[in-house]
C-alpha cells in the first residue's frame, strides 16, 4: 500500500502523521511521550490509523525520527529530525530557507537550500533553556496556565528583563521579580524576550535567510513568536499545527521509500 507514516518521538511529545498515496495528510496525532517512548510511538500510530479508518496491514512504510526515533519498534527506517524538519517545512512553505524549531527540551535552527537540502544547522539539546519545559517552569513560577503565557506578553506595558537563561536560576529570578511587585504580564514579556535573545544567537551562527518558519510546541506561544520575529527582523511563518512539522517530513520521506 502507498500509506506512509512518520513518527517524531520527542523528549516531551510524540507526533505522528499519516499520508495517502498522493501525499495528502489523512490524520495526525500529538501525545505526551512519557517515560516509555516505545509505547507512546505505537499508541500514536494506532491513534492515526483509527482516525483515518485504516489498519496496520494498509501501511506501506513507517519512518521514525526525533530524539527517541530508535524506540519506534515498527519503523522500517530512521532519519534525523534535522532532515525531517527541513522536508516538512518546505512542504508547508515552499520558499522557506530558515527553520526555528523549539521543542519540549531542545531548540534548533536549520538553514535550507534548494530542494529542501540542509545547508547548516545548530542545535541546543544540552539544557532546557528557552524550550517548552523552560516555559512550563516559568508558568508555574508565575502561577499561570502555560496557555496564558502568550496572552500575558501582549498585556505588558513595561517589559521586565529576565537575565538568567538557566531554568533553575530563571525560576528563582521570576519568583523574586514577582515578589518585588512586578506584574505577571511584564515578567512574561521578559521571559519571552530572554528566549528570543538566545534564539537570535543561534540564528546568527546559521545565517538568516528568509523566508523563516517557526515550528515546535513553543511556536504556539504567540508572545515568544512575536519576540523572536522582532529580534531577528523577519516575519515568522507558523503552520496551523506547528508541532507536526518533523513528523510530516518523516512521512514524506517514508512515502518516497515505498
Amino acid at each position: 500500500m502507498a500509506i506512509a507514516i512518520g513518527v517524531d518521538v520527542g523528549s516531551l511529545c510524540t507526533k505522528t502523521v499519516i499520508l495517502d498515496g498522493g501525499n495528502n495528510v489523512l490524520a495526525y496525532d500529538i501525545m505526551r511521550s512519557g517515560h516509555y517512548y516505545k509505547g507512546a510511538a505505537e499508541e500514536s500510530i494506532d491513534n492515526v490509523l483509527k482516525t483515518a479508518g485504516l489498519r496496520k496491514e494498509d501501511i506501506g512504510y513507517i519512518l521514525g525520527t526525533g530524539y527517541g526515533r530508535g524506540a519506534v519498534s515498527s519503523a522500517d527506517g530512521q532519519v534525523t529530525e534535522i532532515t525531517c524538519h527541513a522536508r516538512g517545512a518546505t512542504r508547508l512553505f515552499p520558499g522557506v530557507h530558515t527553520v526555528i524549531d523549539i521543542g519540549g527540551q531542545d531548540s534548533k535552527v536549520i538553514g535550507i537550500g534548494d530542494n529542501a537540502r540542509v545547508t547548516n544547522f545548530v542545535m541546543n539539546d544540552k539544557c532546557a533553556a528557552g524550550t517548552g519545559r523552560f516555559l512550563e517552569v516559568m508558568a508555574l513560577a508565575l502561577s499561570v496556565d502555560i496557555g496564558e503565557m502568550g496572552d500575558l506578553f501582549f498585556a505588558s506595558d513595561k517589559k521586565v528583563e529576565v537575565s538568567s537563561m538557566c531554568t533553575v536560576f530563571a525560576e528563582s529570578e521570576v519568583i523574586s521579580l514577582f515578589a518585588q511587585g512586578h506584574k505577571k504580564a511584564d515578567i512574561a514579556a521578559g521571559i519571552a524576550d530572554s528566549i528570543a535573545r538566545r534564539i537570535v544567537g543561534m540564528v546568527g551562527q546559521v545565517g538568516l535567510k528568509e523566508e523563516v518558519i517557526m515550528s515546535g510546541g513553543v511556536a504556539k506561544n504567540a508572545g515568544v513568536a512575536h519576540a523572536i520575529g522582532e529580534r531577528i527582523g523577519a516575519k515568522l511563518l507558523i503552520a496551523d499545527e506547528p508541532q507536526i512539522v518533523g513528523a510530516l517530513g518523516a512521512a514524506i520521506i517514508a512515502s518516497e521509500r515505498i
